[in-house]
């Protein structure tokens, strides 16, 4: 049964600075950094038949390409925090392209998502760290220049049952549509 997941790849330069931004948190198992992506929906464990329809079905969707904007570390768990993340901002684009994946998928039959969508690049997974050191780590590196990018595509990703940051596999791509241009004043010509 392949795990499934729809993203956005973190583009190698913005990557770099990401990963520049490592270290100094006891119980941190860091992500590889060609393995940083932007999850768009977490489907799961499925069988063959559900990743050739939700595969299909992915096809379909017709969205514009996307700037990505990416500004702050953050964490995720409170007091037990169990990874720091980098917060990717919400926009209508990316909304919107979360939205239609999560009705497509839940169309097919998958279960829906459980937690409300917060985009985030996932830099470390950890264990038993300390919430001071977190807080510690987050107030010396937290806030940086924004790092921003455009998505010109998602990607329907495999990985294997693990622990989770990887290795990924991109099982298929989907493109997103160039922003029509203006020339003259006039858009399309």
């Amino acid at each position: 049964m392949p795990r499934l997941f729809t993203a956005l790849e973190v583009p190698p330069h913005v990557a770099d600075s990401l990963a520049r931004m490592r270290g100094g948190v006891s119980g941190a198992r860091w992500i590889d950094v060609e393995n940083y992506h932007i999850t768009l929906r977490f489907i799961g464990d499925v069988d063959d038949r559900f990743a050739v329809d939700a595969a299909n079905a992915l096809s379909f969707i017709e969205r514009p390409e996307i700037t990505v904007t990416i500004d702050q570390l953050d964490s995720f768990g409170g007091g037990k925090p169990r990874a720091i993340v980098a917060r990717v901002r919400s926009t209508p684009a990316l909304a919107e392209l979360q939205a239609e994946q999560e009705r497509l998928l839940r169309r097919l039959g998958a279960p829906p998502e459980a937690r409300k969508y917060t985009p985030h690049v996932t830099l470390a997974r950890l264990k038993n760290s300390n919430a001071a050191s977190v807080a510690a780590y987050l107030g010396a590196r937290g806030y940086f220049p924004p790092l921003k990018f455009t998505a010109e595509r998602f990607v329907l990703f495999s990985s294997k049952d693990s622990v989770g940051g990887g290795p990924y596999v991109v099982e298929a791509e989907y493109p997103l549509l160039e922003a029509p241009r203006a020339l003259n004043g006039v858009v399309g010509l």
